[in-house]
């Protein structure tokens, strides 16, 4: 497909291809020789390789794609939001930009809770109160600067989102669903309202989208750079429209705001070197630790599907979403035992009391002692009653690899879709509802049914604990797989099973990414699959080691009918590059129908 296809067509026949594509046995990548963008919506990913064609390098391209993602994708794509860049430059450096969301300073640890200590329900998920300060324009920034090829400008990656916005788009079919289906959170917020369901009216499936407001931010940014968002007249705009309407975040929060570069964490999984996003993501460590529980065992030989598989994945999902719970924050906050949670002896202790033929009950999960202390963690809370934990598709993911070797993994979030439902008025821009992503009350579950500790409770300035989990794979040194999944605490176990599906099972890219997916993350003690996901006799094999199981199930608003994306599991836009012949194979997770893998 050419790359200079006008962007209504395109979006034309995007969208008409949902109506028309044939039923496949079998996923199959797109290739290409040089560069290779995959995003969730194909006006985006055609961003990202427009800007490659014009000489820039994957970090330029992914923040072309993930601007344009703001325009065409504003369920998660976001300038009012944040998440993680993950940086393989072809030199052998890798980076990992931490741009995600801080609490604002006027945040309290109990702030969520009312006069009996209790959790107020909705107050960290709708509305002024429920945003983090945003990040995703000082962490594109900082990547552009350091790591972009110096031979596209800031305005010149921000251009495709500007046009996109002043010029329209065509709404697609999925994105009318998307309006429809969280209706009810929009239309509390007369400028939501007025933008994302046209005035109450909702936008149709081939209607022409114009964002003059938000094409205006972008011009803004676009000529006084990016500092503009934070100081600028957007800046007046955020903190104006915040302390009229009882928000938190303050123009001094802004100021303050600075993304951070950390390293990266690394570990080797069957000769491959996995380079992931360091804490504050979670997936860091639980990935790491899983991986490290599986190696010892022969999982080829067990086979894609079968009961011995998903008994395994299951035992090892569930001791590190307990790992998870104990230790991990902020490790600007929290004094984090890294090299204690990593450690060999750690990770094989973990797995001391696996049962090949029986399920252990999440309540009964001990951690052992971390090497080289002379404590062990506090016993879990109560935990709620099984419930199937809900799928969060609310974030979005894209893959860039280009001509040279650069290869970039992006994550990044609103939380829930439209994030806080709030509209900054003037901009265009949805705010996030990240602060959910804190523990409002330790040992109680958040909006995703994680239960955290201390370590994650808000503090001024500090950054929630995340799954968003962007993962390079590499192969001597060398690119070999870029993934990375939306889904909230599903996120981690998606990365894992593509990983897997494709170092254990050797399964090409599409047929690794189309591949059935579950879900434990230790609390609620129940194995979540997907529809059509889980074979009668597989299930009834689970059940009899002990296993609880739920098919991934309705949720929403009384009344709402959840559109069908929304019983699947995660959404993995990926490349491989094959190790032979060097093309970049991509592979749009057809889990969204939206997206596009394109190359050049």
């Amino acid at each position: 497909m050419p790359a200079t296809r006008p962007p209504l067509l395109l979006a034309f026949f995007a969208a008409l291809s949902l109506l028309v594509a044939p039923a496949r046995a079998q996923l199959t990548a797109v290739e290409a020789d040089h560069g290779m963008v995959v995003s969730v919506h194909a006006l985006a990913t055609q961003a990202g390789v427009e800007i490659l064609q014009q000489g820039g390098n994957a970090v330029d391209a992914s923040i072309a794609t993930g601007l344009a993602l703001v325009t065409v994708y504003p369920w998660a794509g976001n300038l009012g939001g944040g998440g993680f860049m993950l940086i393989h430059l072809a030199t052998g450096r890798d980076v990992a930009i931490d741009f995600r969301e801080t609490a604002p300073a006027a945040a309290s640890h109990d702030m969520y809770l009312d006069a009996h200590g209790n959790v107020v329900k909705g107050l960290s998920t709708v509305g002024w109160r429920a945003s983090g300060v945003p990040g995703t324009v000082a962490g594109f920034a900082l990547a552009l600067e350091k790591y972009g090829s110096g031979k596209v400008s800031w305005a010149q990656v921000c251009e495709p989102a500007r046009r996109l916005a002043a010029e329209g788009h065509l709404i697609t079919p999925y994105t009318a669903d998307r309006f429809r289906w969280k209706r009810h959170l929009l239309e509390q917020f007369p400028e939501s309202k007025r933008i994302y369901l046209h005035d109450g009216a909702l936008w149709q499936a081939g209607e022409l989208w114009r964002q003059p407001e938000l094409a205006a931010t972008f011009a803004r940014l676009q000529k006084r750079g990016p500092r503009e968002f934070y100081e600028g007249e957007t800046a007046h705009h955020i903190a104006d429209a915040m302390a009229a309407n009882g928000g938190n975040i303050t123009l001094a929060d802004l100021q303050a705001y600075r993304a951070v570069e950390r390293v990266p964490f690394r570990t080797m999984y069957r000769g491959y070197e996995v380079v992931t996003m360091p804490p504050p993501s979670s997936g860091s460590i639980a990935l790491l630790q899983m991986l490290a529980m599986l190696e010892p065992f022969d999982v080829a030989n067990l086979g894609a599907e079968s009961s011995a598989r998903y008994h395994l994945f299951v035992e090892v999902m569930r001791r590190a979403y307990r790992v998870r719970a104990e230790y991990l924050g902020d490790p600007d906050f929290v004094s984090i035992p890294v090299k204690a949670l990593l450690d060999p002896s750690y990770t094989a202790a973990l797995m001391s009391d696996f049962n090949e033929g029986k399920a252990t009950p999440s309540a009964d999960v001990k951690l052992p002692p971390l090497p080289g202390a002379n404590f062990r963690p506090a016993s879990p809370a109560a935990a709620p009653a099984p419930v199937v934990p809900p799928e969060s598709t609310e974030t979005t993911h894209f893959s860039v690899v280009d001509a040279a070797g650069n290869a970039v993994s992006t994550t990044y979030t609103l939380n829930g879709g439209y994030g806080s439902g709030v509209t900054i008025p003037g901009t265009g821009i949805l705010m996030n509802n990240e602060m959910d992503d804190f523990t409002s009350k330790p040992g109680v579950p958040n909006s995703y049914h994680l239960i955290q500790g201390e370590a994650n409770a808000i503090a001024p300035g500090k950054r929630p604990l995340s799954s968003m989990t962007p993962t390079i794979v590499l192969q001597d040194g060398k690119p070999f797989l870029v993934t990375g999944s939306p889904g909230g605490s599903t996120i981690i176990t998606t990365v894992l099973q593509v990983i897997t599906n494709v170092i254990d099972f050797k399964m090409p890219l599409g047929q690794a990414i189309e591949a059935r997916r579950i879900h434990h993350q230790w609390m609620p003690d129940v194995i979540n699959y997907e529809p059509y996901g889980m074979p009668t006799d597989v299930a009834d094999a689970l059940r009899a080691r002990g296993h609880t199981l739920a098919q991934r199930n309705l949720y929403g608003a009384p009344g709402e009918k959840t559109p069908l994306s929304e019983f699947y599991q995660g959404d993995a836009e990926s490349i491989l590059v094959d190790p032979v012949t060097g093309h970049r194979e991509g592979v749009n997770d057809p889990r969204k129908p939206d997206g596009l893998a394109l190359g050049y």
